[in-house]
């Protein structure tokens, strides 16, 4: 159990509530709905009212205002900014022209464009120019969009977003990794390592925290240097990891040999806690869906669609599959990317809704039609459908990030009330939950009259098992703390009886602490955890920071394997791991780089 104190008491939390001495120091005043911060410079509204954000914003964009230092000058600078003007020539023009430079590079790598198309960026910028604003087409002039130069920008804003990241993970009194290394569809196969803090305010930060190459590293006791030597270029110990989210390849989860073994047993000290490791929050559609396809009908789709997408592209038909196709992974068929699509239950969806003119090209183009007339296969298609579109559903859910685990455990606990209703219907051949199944079975039944069983129930009884098994395999780490999941979502009706007697004195503190209830009713569990006092609740505190820091969502895995499906081709083309690192970094960030920092870089390197 986590409640059990093994590390020293936090420090105090910083008060949640606007100072007026900010205004000066860092150019933002109390907005008219009195919620967060709104800066001075560029009208955005900080929302978290903690001067460790206030501080990161203004570092971060406005820095240049830093040569602004007597007080004089100061309070002459704020009244001007309230008025809406901005410092005369608060940038030189070249230093305009290197933020534009750096901005253009951040987009085309944030949209997946090779390092040759900033010149045609360029070229179109001057053609409208030329045509609209002919007495501003100097302005081009300072911007160098040439291949070599986007590299290197993008390397740069690369190491400015590390550097941030480190700076914050000074800060972290939890944090938690994820390990996906079934997201990479190109040609390389990478592991994509990413992490999850929390400070002393239970600001939770997700980002990259590297990309390791699983060609150089394909040992495990490799593979773990490799992650060590990331986790102590940031500044973080093992003392402090929380949790481990993983895939459920044999690489991570190998009884004897898998990576998360090798990492928890390093874990294991006096000072560390036990780290809570659970698999299925990372493509679950694949983890599920190897157990349910019962008879490979994801390997025969996939022969249809490169069928269609070879002979078929014509066809009105199929013209809402090829575009859905297309903006998963561009005109490019890759087998593996065009599989793990194929798993999701959207997409399965809409192909059955197909199999009719499905079968119809098939027999246009003289492919085999086979399996229509095999009522297993049908059948077993239609289950396959339902079953996925289920799935689809828990992932979406699971795909709402801030939410904390003990939502998403949630989720996966209603998931298997679900799994264990469908074994009863399908024993008693209720197809309620089964629409697809239900249509295939209604179908045959049309067809042939004289056949009573049309599907076998123990079939599907047998694989929803085998689903069942697997849901308790992976997140059996998550019951383990499911106290302290409930004592962290619900703290005022957890009966103190049931706590660990560590926590007991604390729990009947806050219970019967009136103001709190009242913070607790009408604040989310972030801000009502961030204003709980160390001092008087270190355990209960620590807790929540432990449980705030393991992931909730998939939401950052996702947005990189679909950053990486949608620009497959430009990243199959020869790059570094460095620039790879950086176009994931920059694709999967919710940081904003420090353009300040960026421009006296580029002033230091070329004077």
């Amino acid at each position: 159990m986590w409640m059990t104190p093994k590390r020293s008491k936090m420090e105090v939390d910083e008060a949640l509530v606007f100072r007026p001495e900010w205004t000066q120091r860092y150019l933002v005043v109390e907005p008219p709905e009195g919620n967060g911060a709104l800066c001075l410079v560029c009208r955005r509204l900080i929302v978290a009212t903690r001067e460790r954000d206030v501080r990161r914003h203004y570092e971060a964009e406005h820095e240049y205002y830093e040569r602004y230092v007597a007080d004089g000058e100061r309070a002459a600078l704020v009244e001007r900014l309230r008025q809406g003007e901005l410092p005369v020539a608060s940038l030189t023009p070249e230093e305009r022209a290197a933020r534009a430079g750096l901005g253009l590079c951040r987009l085309l790598a944030l949209k997946g464009r090779g390092w040759g198309e900033g010149d045609f960026v360029y070229q179109c910028m001057e053609v409208l120019l030329r045509e609209v604003l002919p007495e501003h087409v100097s302005v081009l002039q300072g911007i160098d969009l040439s291949p070599e130069s986007t590299r290197q920008r993008i390397l740069s804003i690369d190491r400015n977003l590390r550097s941030q990241l480190f700076n914050r993970a000074r800060d972290f009194k939890a944090y938690s990794l994820a390990l996906d290394d079934q997201a990479f569809v190109a040609y390389e196969n990478y592991l994509l390592v990413f992490i999850r803090g929390v400070g002393a305010e239970l600001e939770v930060q997700e980002d990259l925290l590297t990309i390791i190459n699983l060609t150089h590293h394909f040992s495990v006791g490799a593979l773990m240097s490799a992650i060590l030597e990331a986790l102590q270029t940031a500044g973080l110990s093992l003392q402090r990891m929380v949790g481990l989210t993983t895939t459920h390849t044999l690489r991570m989860i190998g009884e004897n040999s898998g990576l998360v073994s090798y990492m928890r047993e390093k874990a294991v000290s006096p000072n560390c806690w036990n780290v809570i490791h659970y698999s299925g929050f990372l493509h679950l559609e694949l983890l599920s869906s190897y157990d349910v396809d019962v008879n490979q009908i994801i390997n025969t789709v996939s022969e249809w669609i490169v069928l269609i997408k070879t002979r078929g592209v014509r066809r009105p038909e199929f013209q809402t599959l090829l575009t859905e196709s297309e903006s998963e992974h561009g005109e490019r068929v890759n087998g593996r990317c065009l599989n793990n699509w194929l798993r999701r239950g959207k997409t399965l969806k809409l192909i059955f809704s197909l199999r009719k003119e499905m079968e119809a090209f098939l027999v246009s183009v003289g492919a085999t039609t086979v399996h229509f007339s095999d009522k297993q296969w049908l059948c077993d298609f239609g289950f396959l459908v339902d079953i996925m579109e289920h799935l689809r559903v828990l992932s979406e859910e699971l795909r709402v990030s801030k939410v904390f685990a003990a939502a998403a455990f949630d989720h996966i606990c209603t998931f298997e009330v679900k799994l264990n209703l469908f074994q009863r219907h399908i024993e008693e051949k209720n197809l309620t939950d089964f629409p697809a199944l239900k249509e295939v079975v209604d179908e045959l039944k049309q067809q042939n009259k004289e056949d009573q069983k049309i599907f076998d129930p123990d079939r599907y009884q047998m694989v929803i098992c085998r689903l069942q098994k697997e849901f308790e395999r992976h997140f059996k780490d998550l019951r383990f703390i499911k106290k302290d999941l409930e004592l962290f979502s619900n703290p005022f009706n957890f009966k103190p009886e049931y706590a660990p007697i560590s926590v007991r004195v604390e729990l009947t503190k806050l219970q019967a602490n009136t103001n709190l209830w009242n913070e607790y009713r009408i604040k989310d569990l972030g801000q009502f955890y961030a204003g709980l006092s160390a001092e008087s609740y270190p355990i209960i505190k620590g807790v929540a920071c432990k449980v705030a820091s393991l992931f909730d969502s998939n939401q950052i895995c996702e947005k990189a394997f679909s950053y990486l499906t949608r620009n497959q081709h430009t990243l199959s083309q020869p790059l570094t791991d460095e620039h790879l690192q950086a176009l994931f970094r920059v694709a999967t960030t919710e940081m904003e780089p420090g353009w300040d920092d960026l421009v006296r870089e580029r002033n230091e390197s070329n004077p």
